[in-house]
């Protein structure tokens, strides 16, 4: 699996996604598409919320240099899950809240967009994780089998409305860990280790480590510590219950789990590349601002 830092290179076709429910996001991004035509660069635009109508862009758009998402961290996260195969570069321009993985700000976004165009950036490469689903052998027609999703920040197996714990048994590398007894278990990677896993009571990781991180939500009488492990580690979570279990993948979709089923989760061999111009360092200077923590 990748390891080192990408390379910047030339920029000569860009992609810009904006935020279908805020319209100040497709002003911008036409306000950018000029800019961007100016500098002799081929542009597209599009929903970020279409995502058959990116694949379709990335699959058949030759020479992707860049990706530019007008939006929140979700809107993040959906690109990043797109352009990850095939290894296009992201820049976010933050519309959100938070923006943990925007670059941009809106309101001052042509001279950063002007560095990037002339090479004055590095790349931030963020490790992903694949989940696969595996069916139990009593699972009913129309469930699914073979089942694979990817993602970025996390993947959370958890109860569903009812407010009753799930029991979990979770094995690293095919060797029994423990069975949980809570409202869920999150598998994370550093990315979101500043999400719903640190919520949850687990460590901040800084973007650059390739580990995986195992958070129990709100466990019962049961192993209440966190677990970083190795990039190659494989975990597997069976899954427990006489009530609906949910999977999700950063926070996006769900997918109902069954009783018996199998969870596994590993490093993808995709990673997530992000353009960035402040200095590498930036994680832990901006971190508490972000987080509020300072205030």
């Amino acid at each position: 699996m990748p390891s080192t830092q990408p390379q910047p290179r030339p920029i000569h076709c860009v992609g810009i996604l904006h935020h279908p429910r805020k319209p100040e996001s497709e002003h911008l991004a036409m306000e950018m598409a000029e800019m961007l035509a100016d500098h002799r660069c081929s542009v597209w635009m599009g929903s970020a919320w279409d995502e058959p109508a990116i694949n379709s862009r990335l699959a058949e758009t030759v020479g992707l240099d860049l990706l530019v998402t007008l939006g929140g961290d979700g809107t993040i996260l959906r690109a990043a899950r797109l352009a990850a195969r095939y290894a296009v570069p992201i820049l976010g321009v933050k519309l959100g809240r938070l923006g943990f993985l925007a670059e941009i700000q809106p309101d001052h976004w042509r001279e950063p967009l002007a560095e990037v165009l002339a090479g004055n950036y590095w790349l931030e490469r963020r490790m992903m994780l694949d989940a696969h689903v595996a069916r139990n052998s009593m699972s009913l027609e129309g469930r699914g089998r073979g089942l694979h999703y990817q993602a970025l920040n996390e993947v959370v197996v958890s109860r569903g409305s009812l407010a009753r714990i799930i029991r979990v048994a979770a094995s690293i590398d095919g060797d029994p860990l423990t069975t949980y007894a809570a409202d869920g278990v999150i598998v994370s990677t550093p990315t979101g280790s500043t999400g719903y896993a640190l919520a949850a009571g687990g460590p901040i990781l800084p973007p650059e480590l390739r580990n995986i991180v195992l958070v129990p939500i709100a466990p019962h009488l049961s192993l209440d510590r966190s677990i970083v492990l190795s990039e190659g580690a494989t975990v597997a979570l069976q899954v427990w219950s006489d009530h609906q279990v949910i999977l999700t993948v950063d926070g996006q979709f769900e997918i109902e789990i069954f009783s018996g089923d199998v969870v596994e989760v590993t490093a993808s061999a995709a990673s997530a590349d992000f353009v960035r111009l402040r200095s590498p360092a930036y994680f832990y200077r901006t971190l508490l601002q972000r987080l509020k923590w300072n205030m």
